[in-house]
């Protein structure tokens, strides 16, 4: 379908239709931003709509350590717990306020619930994740019930030969995997105008599923492209989530879904089994309520893989326990420094900010402001797209090389070729511009992406966030992760909200780390902390103490729409 037709197809009326069927999704005349009434508080809420109904749940906002406690003292169990979770999908994903955060749910899970509690009973916990349902992404693969789509229906029916290492890892530290969560088809990299995050052509299908929803204003996009993870996470669809990133996908939708994300190091945790963009930038990561829940939940997945060369370098710099950072006096004595240059884009969030930075001034926090870095350090530069188109095209190939012989596509070339004889339902809405410039690109070896990686780390590394950090002496660099959550608007490729400081860490292949930091009209705003190489600890334990002395975090109440 050409671009012409598809903007055709989106002016009709009965393109509107559609999107109505598709969760009430309507086509919106696109975000009210901008300087607004200055109204931003912790908690503060606005301008809100009476919110959909949705039932109590006993489960609520609960933290690993109290289903843990609860499985000790006999309130819970395993199975008890995890049929608590799969009726609460049932009555939120496709009925209620229709999140379409889960694409599809364990077909084992009460099974494999009944042999952890049996576990649980005859010798204790297997590890610190044990009986713990998550949901994973669906790029994460898992040898199981489940396939690994990539939110795609060229991939429809694939089960991946063997897990992913981090769901493994998972398994082995006693998770249940309890399902996979919508995405942004290709996690966003497949069209330039990609306007509305959590569209995948396997949750469209044709026009019976629909968009993922942000659950504090169903109107509004949960970020991408990790969207079903954040907001399964934030409407206790799950304990906690396990997202992707190569820049903003952990930690944006986090922001949005007033969550807890971290994008750790790349070569912290393995990419083996993970539907990949690049391996320059890929990374998976926890999404969690908590700060506390995301640092058991980062320790579980680290390890050296044979699938993963990048992991040979974590060995002696990852820790398997992060807890030991959660101190509340974190803060005290502590440099950062303020990445002015991202902000400014709404003063509503910059006035949120300002209060924050207060917070960490409070807490005994040095605040170096500003601390500045390379102009061309912003998402969609010249030197990481280079990178991008090249590295998807090679890393798409070796994966889909992985899953053998009945792949359902063996190569991008292929994808191309499905999506183009699919396009009333692949291209139905966006093209796909990305794919095929990916695949115009040469080989690795090739000096233009060798000349485009050399350029990406050295502007975000040693003229970016290692010199700065030299030459300020500090801990880590703080600002914000993303504006206001905008509506969903599939003719909208710009995301909308602004702001966004994911891009210096994810070009330099560093951690980064969004945790809630107050509210505009109800909608969450998360603030980034981000550093050097192999620095989680460190984030965690600033992250620890900002949530300690804040306590921003609170559940979402399903609002139909809030007017900002």
């Amino acid at each position: 379908m050409s671009e012409m037709n598809r903007r055709t197809f989106l002016g009709t009326g009965a393109a509107a239709g559609a999107l109505a069927a598709v969760g009430g999704c309507t086509v919106p005349g696109g975000e009210a931003g901008g300087d607004g009434d200055g109204s931003s508080a912790r908690g503060g809420a606005g301008g809100q709509s009476a919110p959909e109904s949705v039932p109590d749940f006993a489960l609520d906002e609960i933290t690993i350590d109290a289903v843990h406690e609860g499985m000790r003292t006999g309130e819970h169990t395993c199975r008890s717990i995890t049929e608590m979770y799969l009726d609460r999908i049932e009555a939120l994903n496709r009925q209620g306020p229709r999140l379409f955060a889960v694409l599809e749910v364990n077909p084992d899970a009460l099974e494999i619930a009944d042999a952890l509690d049996r576990e649980f009973q005859a010798s204790g916990p297997r590890g610190p994740l044990h009986g713990i349902p998550l949901l994973l992404k669906d790029n994460i693969d898992t040898a199981d019930g489940m396939t690994t789509t990539a939110g795609s229906t060229a991939l429809t029916g694939s089960i991946a030969p063997q897990d992913a290492f981090v769901a493994a890892r998972l398994r082995e530290a006693g998770a249940l995997l309890l399902g996979k969560a919508n995405m942004s088809e290709w996690a966003g990299w497949k069209s330039f105008e990609f306007g509305a995050s959590g569209w995948s052509g396997r949750g469209w299908d044709g026009g019976r599923g629909g968009f993922c929803k942000n659950p504090y204003a169903l109107d509004r996009t949960p970020g991408g492209s990790s969207s079903g993870s954040g907001a399964g996470a934030a409407a206790n669809l799950a304990v906690a989530t396990i997202g992707s990133e190569t820049d903003g996908s952990i930690v944006g939708p986090s922001s949005r879904n007033c969550l807890v994300g971290i994008k750790p190091t790349i070569g912290l945790h393995s990419r083996g089994g993970v539907i990949p963009i690049a391996h320059s930038q890929d990374s998976t990561g926890p999404m969690a309520r908590t700060v506390r829940d995301a640092a058991i939940m980062l320790g579980t997945m680290v390890g050296v893989d044979p699938r993963d060369p990048l992991t040979a370098a974590s060995a002696g710099n990852f820790l398997t326990d992060y807890t030991g950072a959660l101190d509340p006096a974190g803060l005290s004595g502590a440099r950062v420094g303020v990445l002015r240059e991202y902000a400014g884009f709404d003063s509503r969030v910059d006035a949120l900010f300002e209060e924050a930075l207060d917070v960490m001034r409070a807490e005994g926090a040095t605040v170096v402001d500003p601390v500045t870095l390379p102009g061309e350090l912003r998402f969609g530069n010249e030197y990481e797209m280079e990178v991008l188109y090249h590295e998807f095209k090679a890393d798409l190939n070796a994966y889909l090389a992985s899953l053998g012989p009945d792949a359902p596509i063996k190569s991008l070339a292929e994808l191309i070729e499905y999506n183009e004889a699919n396009a009333d339902l692949e291209l139905a809405l966006y093209g796909q511009e990305l794919h095929v410039r990916s695949q115009e690109r040469g080989p690795l070896t090739d000096q233009r992406y060798i000349d485009a990686l050399a350029a990406s780390h050295r502007l975000s590394r040693e003229e970016g966030i290692d010199g700065a950090m030299d030459e300020h002496r500090l801990d880590a660099l703080v600002g914000i992760t993303s504006g206001i959550p905008a509506m969903q608007d599939p003719l909208d490729a710009s995301g909308g909200g602004g702001g966004g400081c994911s891009t210096p860490p994810a070009m330099a292949a560093y951690p980064n780390m969004s945790v809630p930091m107050g509210f505009i009209h109800g909608l969450p705003i998360g603030m980034s902390l981000c550093g050097r190489a192999w620095s989680e600890a460190t984030l965690i334990r600033l992250a620890y103490a900002f949530e300690q002395a804040t306590n921003v975090r609170q559940p979402p109440t399903f609002q139909a729409t809030v007017r900002v």
